[in-house]
């Protein structure tokens, strides 16, 4: 499994709909799509959610950073991630 980052915005539309139970619904999408939420968070300024996710390929993070969008009218803004162990090893 890979780690990726997702950056959510909000739109108008979705700040109407905010509610535990699409929460509910964005993490079940997540884990029909083969991953994980590992964290999430709302933050203030030009990023309103943040996403740390675990997905077995790029493919299942791109088909859920749109089918996430859809469902949720939050444009996300998905980036893969290592750790900095990883990195380290990588450009070691």
């Amino acid at each position: 499994m890979s780690t990726y980052l997702m950056f959510g915005r909000y739109t108008m539309e979705a700040v109407k709909s905010i509610s535990p139970k699409r929460t509910e619904k964005a993490i079940a999408l997540v884990k029909q799509n083969g991953g994980e939420v590992t964290g999430g968070y709302a933050m203030l300024g030009k990023t309103d959610l943040l996403l740390i996710v675990n997905f077995p390929d790029l493919q299942s993070a791109m088909k859920t950073s749109v089918a996430l969008t859809k469902l949720l009218a939050i444009a996300f803004v998905t980036q893969p991630a290592v750790s900095m162990s990883e990195f380290d090893m990588l450009m070691g």
